[in-house]
């Protein structure tokens, strides 16, 4: 054996204590769902974030059942060995990654629809199941799931749910919390327990199924979930409208607020994202060319009426509104949205930010975001679920880089800072991961923020679930 291969087989190969906790968790699982396999490992270690943590896991555990679940939980309490919760990998803040001396726990494979009720209008789900295929599985019987991120194709429940992540429909129908009507958990300890209920409405006790969305796989791990389905739209009405600046676009947005438009999608992307769509995909409209996109669309039983409204109003600002009512057409409009993140990763590494601010202070901020990537040096790219103030500037670096620049980390710092100086969020639907922990205390008050970690130990005392993450 070389000298360089005995070498790298010495790092992969886990020490004695490293061995017999790998072992211990082998021999609780049932066969073929562990595996300290370095290839198996690094192929499970990290998500979308570009955050890359230090060494590598113990090993990756494959829970197929509840019980599996229970069992990596107990053994981890025994072995005194932290565990960080894995669903499809898509997150964008670091949660999901992991580094040395944890367990990933992957519940992919926890992945059945076990209930689709047209009467109740609801699903019961395990953490596993693509969004997009709940959403498929729904509106096969004559229903639709909402919750839309724009990864809706290979996102999981599980992750969206840890994230209340929002996405393209929750300018009408509300982030994942929404449609979130019970839980089954499984909490540090082993312990199963159930939240909420599969009515709409229940008010008895604390809120605990609210308490677990959002909490980024800090509190207990999400084996199931009572979810709200929506009837199909009768109607759906899109609106292509294109703008010759972003604060115009922003513009129009409120404009259609003030007419008592409620539309149930209304995503932005600044010029040069267009361009690197039009690049990714070949499409796009020349009578379009450099132009700030805004997708609208109106959906219900009133759709035509409400875009009747909406196109009168982006009128009066729009360089172009084009209207469709076929669902081809909508459908590429959607694609095409859904093709910016893959647009801008093929340009270089990126940083992707997410800070929400009141929809009033919605133009300054992107007007702000713009400034600050000038200042800086840095190229950012600008998307928003713009009815919710929701922005998304992408800081797209070279990647001839090593590393990302001080001038990059720089201006996502005063991205953050300005969210939290117009009233706004530094996370709106991406959590907070590893990468903004330092902005959460930035943005909590002291007093709430003590709270949230006494929350946090008084369910996982020993600190056991994704350390270092949201908190």
């Amino acid at each position: 054996m070389s000298r360089t291969v005995r070498a790298a087989a010495e790092r992969a190969a886990p020490s004695g204590e490293a061995a017999t906790v790998a072992e211990a968790f082998a021999v609780a699982l049932p066969v073929g769902r562990w595996s300290s396999d370095p290839a198996v490992v690094d192929g499970h270690r990290l998500d979308r974030s570009g955050w890359v943590p230090v060494g590598r896991p113990l090993g990756v555990a494959f829970a197929r059942d509840v019980a599996d679940v229970q069992a990596v939980l107990r053994v981890a309490e025994t072995q005194q060995v932290t565990v960080t919760v894995r669903g499809a990998g898509t997150g964008l803040a670091g949660g999901a990654a992991a580094g040395a001396g944890t367990v990933v726990l992957d519940v992919s494979g926890l992945n059945r629809i076990r209930e689709l009720s047209v009467d109740d209008a609801l699903a019961v789900v395990e953490p596993g199941v693509i969004t997009a295929d709940l959403d498929a599985a729904a509106r096969a019987a004559g229903l639709s799931y909402p919750p839309d991120p724009a990864s809706a194709a290979i996102s999981t429940i599980g992750g969206n749910i840890a994230t209340n992540a929002g996405g393209l429909r929750c300018a009408k129908y509300g982030v994942t919390r929404e449609s979130v009507l019970g839980l089954d958990v499984v909490l540090p300890s082993g312990e199963v327990i159930h939240t909420g209920r599969r009515t709409v409405k229940g008010v008895a006790g604390y809120d605990l199924t609210g308490l677990f969305v959002g909490s980024e796989g800090t509190l207990g791990v999400i084996v199931g979930a009572t979810v709200r389905l929506r009837p199909l739209p009768r109607a759906t009405v899109t609106l292509a409208a294109f703008f010759d600046t972003l604060p115009a676009a922003v513009d129009a947005v409120t404009a259609l607020a003030a007419a008592g438009v409620v539309p149930a999608v209304a995503e932005l992307l600044d010029a040069r994202t267009v361009a690197a769509v039009n690049a990714l995909t070949g499409g796009g409209d020349p009578a379009a060319s450099e132009a700030v996109f805004l997708l609208v669309q109106t959906d219900g039983f009133g759709a035509d009426a409400e875009a009747d409204v909406a196109q009168a109003v982006l009128a009066e600002q729009a360089r172009l509104v084009r209207r469709s009512s076929d669902a081809a057409t909508a459908q590429a409009l959607l694609e095409a949205r859904r093709a910016a993140l893959p647009a801008l990763e093929r340009l270089g590494r990126v940083l992707i930010e997410d800070i929400a601010v009141p929809r009033s202070r919605l133009a300054e901020a992107a007007r702000r975001v713009t400034e600050i990537g000038a200042a800086a040096g840095v190229d950012i790219y600008t998307l928003a679920h713009v009815a919710d103030g929701n922005l998304h500037p992408i800081i797209v670096v070279d990647p001839a880089e090593p590393e990302i620049p001080p001038r990059a980390w720089a201006a996502a710092e005063q991205i953050f800072a300005l969210a939290l100086e117009l009233g706004g969020t530094v996370t709106g639907e991406h959590g907070v991961g590893v990468l903004k922990r330092r902005w959460l205390a930035a943005e909590l008050d002291p007093a709430t923020h003590d709270l949230q970690r006494r929350l946090r130990s008084t369910l996982d005392p020993a600190g056991t679930l994704t350390p270092g993450r949201a908190l």
